[in-house]
């Protein structure tokens, strides 16, 4: 569905009064880096060219009317500037309107209304962070709209207080900021603890990177998500017994392996120990992108994806089959799930020419055990959200 498209449809449903303006915020792919974000640790994430689009127009009044082309039976959601608390009720409409609501406590001037039409072609449950996505796309619209000055990492920090606060996920910082600062045909090593940020050029050659969708739903509030922070929570607070530490983040490997008999349950120390090893990876993989080896790259996201699955258990069978089916494949160099796990994408680092005989692979081994077919996507690494000037 192109812009116009999504234009046609905002001036059929709502009958703007005022200029129409069109926005889109990108989806994210992480690189590696995983469970890192909330330990105060690297993440090296990517935007990519599916997102959420939005169309907006300003009104007289104090409404403000949303509607989505994904969630069409919800129909059209009205709520009032004045009470934009939370209610279940209006399902995904809560990421906007919590993102409303942080403007406003923010201190920013939301003196009159607006409509505002989204369309996201990122896959319901596909853990390439739709709702950071849909919080930053209406960031960039009320920017816009009210003629904000807001700093890009602000808006990205408020888009991680919504998710935190209003929607209740105990969510690190990466998605909000992969695609509130996202660069064309670049990743983005960040240090979650300080926010400092470097941007690493993504020259594949003759590769491309492969996402597959396990197509199981994946809830991030209803899973082990915030169990897994509890965990690393705990282990840190063991070893601080004895460390001046704030973060997992700051430990080197030997230091954890020397400090480690601090921290009392073992499933805790397995968790940390995927936090700080996975930590140096990510350092690795920038340095290995910025050499051109690809091979060693690719040898790094196997590794990664092993330590989701045996020291922080956040695959599962469809995750795992994706990638051990992925790992068997002539021209793959490596291979690991994306996101948070129990469900979502996996990305695979495959030859162009090998991609048709990898996809039909994969998908005859991934079939036969799991009893459904994934979806393959081709993604491109984009910019972060912006108005469309078209």
């Amino acid at each position: 569905m192109d812009t116009q498209q999504l234009v046609r449809t905002f001036n059929t449903l709502f009958q703007p009064e005022h200029d129409v303006r069109t926005f889109f915020a990108p989806g994210r792919i992480n690189l590696i880096g995983e469970h890192t974000d909330y330990n105060g640790g690297y993440v090296f994430p990517a935007s990519i060219s599916f997102g959420t689009y939005a169309v907006a127009a300003p009104r007289d009044d104090r409404k403000v009317r949303l509607y989505s082309i994904n969630f069409e039976d919800l129909g059209i959601i009205t709520v009032d500037l004045d009470d934009l608390s939370y209610n279940k009720a209006d399902n995904w409409a809560n990421y906007p309107k919590g993102m409303i609501q942080a403007f406003i406590d923010e201190g920013f001037a939301i003196e009159h209304g607006f409509d505002i039409l989204f369309y996201g072609n990122i896959p319901n449950g596909a853990g390439l962070s739709s709702s950071a996505s849909i919080e930053l796309v209406t960031g960039v619209v009320l920017a816009s709209l009210y003629h904000l000055e807001i700093d890009r990492i602000r808006m990205v920090q408020l888009g991680q207080q919504v998710e935190n606060k209003y929607i209740g996920v105990n969510s690190g910082i990466m998605d909000q900021f992969a695609i509130g600062m996202g660069k064309k045909d670049h990743a983005i090593l960040l240090d979650c603890h300080t926010l400092d940020y470097q941007y690493a050029p993504v020259e594949l050659g003759d590769y491309v990177i492969a996402i597959i969708n396990t197509n199981k739903r994946r809830e991030l509030a209803d899973s082990k998500y915030n169990e897994r922070r509890s965990e690393c929570d705990s282990a840190l607070r063991d070893l601080q017994t004895q460390l001046p530490i704030e973060s997992l983040g700051e430990m080197s490997i030997a230091m954890f392996e020397e400090y480690k008999g601090l921290i009392k349950d073992d499933i805790h120390v397995k968790r940390a120990k995927h936090a700080v090893y996975e930590n140096q990876r990510t350092k690795d993989a920038l340095a290995r992108l910025k050499e051109g080896d690809l091979v060693r790259f690719g040898a790094l996201l196997n590794q990664s994806h092993l330590s989701l699955q045996h020291d922080y258990q956040v695959t599962g069978i469809e995750l795992d089959t994706l990638a051990e089916a992925s790992w068997a494949q002539p021209g793959v160099l490596g291979a690991r799930m994306t996101g948070a796990g129990f469900g979502g994408c996996a990305i695979a680092l495959v030859e162009k020419d090998k991609l048709p005989t990898f996809k039909e692979n994969v998908t005859r081994i991934y079939t036969d055990k799991i009893g459904y077919a994934p979806t393959f996507y081709e993604a491109t690494i984009g910019d972060g959200a912006k108005e469309l000037n078209e």
